[in-house]
């Protein structure tokens, strides 16, 4: 993923959002990286429309080195933006604490999204009442870093 031609990032303008983005840049990951009693991680993705690049925050979960969102909005009828994005350019930037990198992004599989599923409930129980709630089926977000 290239930056803007000002290299800017548009930063998700949801209040809370925005404060918790501010402080994990700020601070290298130090606040920021565990919100809420859960990690966190800033999600870089260019905008499927206007080609801008788009970051808001996100808990996770790993397995075997990759890294797994859910894209719960909440349980909304529709998918999170930044699922939107990362569906029409799949080449993400990630920050985990300190450590920033390109990633590939893909949606799970039937096959493997049950197991990644109760990793991600586990950690955080709420998206079991999202999916119970939504008439869609929620994605699971794998990230995979890319090659260097």
């Amino acid at each position: 993923m290239t930056a803007n031609n000002d290299g800017s990032v548009h930063d998700n303008p949801t209040g809370w959002v925005a404060d918790h983005i501010r402080a994990y840049v700020e601070t290298g990951g130090k606040r920021g990286h565990v919100y809420q009693g859960r990690r966190s991680l800033l999600l870089t993705t260019r905008g499927r429309r206007s080609g801008l690049l788009r970051r808001t925050a996100l808990f996770y979960g790993e397995d075997g080195g990759r890294y797994l969102l859910v894209a719960s909005n909440g349980g909304a009828a529709e998918h999170p933006a930044w699922y939107l994005n990362l569906s029409a350019d799949p080449d993400v930037t990630v920050q985990v604490g300190a450590d920033e990198f390109a990633a590939r992004a893909r949606t799970a599989t039937p096959e493997e999204k049950p197991p990644l599923w109760r990793v991600m409930a586990e950690m955080f129980p709420l998206y079991d009442t999202y999916q119970r709630k939504s008439e869609r089926d929620i994605p699971l977000v794998i990230l995979e870093r890319a090659a260097p």
